[in-house]
């Protein structure tokens, strides 16, 4: 007689637990959903704001006159005396204060795109 009411009771906690469970189950599901939302959207992003940089640079000639800049010393080392002008030049461009060359840094792979400071990222150490 009393087994009855206890087996109630204890069939009601247990399918309170199990409920209880797959609650908790479905509100990570749903918070893992989110946050691969979110990832989904800060990607799209990033891909939007390229899209956006390379058209808004379209008729620009800034990349290609950082092109024949970049390209200068390499053909003057190939030309008899102008090896140590060229030499020299890159002496004086590492002794400038380091504020200066970041800047040319962030500058040059502004211009060249995201993706080529990322690449450079890797050899500081830093990611």
């Amino acid at each position: 007689m009393l087994l009855g009411p206890v087996a109630d009771i204890a069939g009601n906690w247990v399918d309170g637990k199990v409920q209880e469970t797959k609650a908790k189950a479905a509100v990570k599901v749903e918070k893992a959903k989110a946050e691969a939302e979110v990832h989904k959207k800060v990607a799209a992003g990033k891909v939007d704001w390229e899209a956006n940089m390379a058209d808004a640079t379209k008729g620009s000639w800034k990349d290609e006159y950082l092109t024949v800049v970049l390209t200068i010393p390499a053909i003057c080392v190939f030309i008899p005396g102008l090896t140590d002008y060229v030499r020299e030049g890159f002496q004086v461009l590492e002794s400038l204060p380091s504020f200066y060359q970041n800047l040319l840094y962030i500058c040059v792979t502004a211009s060249f795109g995201i993706k080529a400071s990322d690449m450079f990222k890797g050899r500081g150490g830093k990611k």
